[in-house]
């Protein structure tokens, strides 16, 4: 599926608090990024991409356009999505990420602005963000592959000629074992055809039973 970058505009971090976490420039804990859509309209978030730097965890809100008569308002689409399996190591830090929209908690259409949410509860890393990030949405589908009509129904004056002209016409083979199926079965049931072709007493053939045949 194609992808198409949306011109977008990110905005500077802003620190937060959140429970016993102390917002600070030596120890914000908390970091939110806005990100702005100033010459798209609504569009389909079909993909994220971003370089990691030391964010332990990531929460994703977008701001949906509802209707004309309502107001848009903010959804949670992910939260708390691990970048760092382990804080106190440098595992994960500083890899390429990419969330896709069926990653998401929530539909990614009509989105008019997306906030970013790092956290990072380690104190070992007091300098943490994202950097390079791409916001894309879907682009255009591209035309379905269809076989020529005459490919997959052929008229009859193309049809293939059979490579073998002795093979029985499929068509009547059913026919023909169902045919042969209920003569065995007549057969069976018959209480003198069981006796065909064995000797009699006399150790002779009983010419009776040999007229059958």
């Amino acid at each position: 599926m194609s992808r198409v970058p949306v011109p977008c505009h990110v905005k500077g971090t802003v620190t937060l608090q959140v429970g016993d976490v102390r917002t600070s420039q030596g120890r914000p804990g908390v970091l939110v990024i806005d990100v702005t859509f100033p010459s798209v309209s609504p569009f389909e978030l079909q993909e994220i991409t971003f370089k990691n730097y030391y964010t332990a965890f990531l929460s994703i809100r977008v701001r949906q356009h509802a209707s004309t008569h309502s107001p848009a308002k903010w959804v949670t689409c992910l939260r708390d999505y691990c970048l760092m399996p382990d804080p106190h190591s440098e595992e994960g830090a500083q890899e390429y990420v990419s969330l896709f929209k069926h990653q998401m908690l929530c539909d990614m259409t009509r989105v008019l602005e997306l906030r970013l949410i790092l956290r990072q509860p380690s104190p070992l890393w007091l300098s943490f963000t994202v950097e390079e990030l791409q916001i894309y949405q879907q682009g255009p589908k591209s035309p379905s592959m269809t076989f020529p009509k005459w490919l997959s129904h052929p008229v009859p004056c193309e049809q293939p000629i059979p490579l073998l002209e002795g093979l029985p016409d499929p068509s009547r083979v059913s026919s023909e074992v169902q045919q042969m199926w209920a003569l065995t079965e007549m057969i069976r049931a018959s209480n003198t055809s069981t006796r065909i072709g064995r000797f009699d007493v006399d150790g002779c053939y009983d010419l009776n039973l040999l007229s059958y045949t």
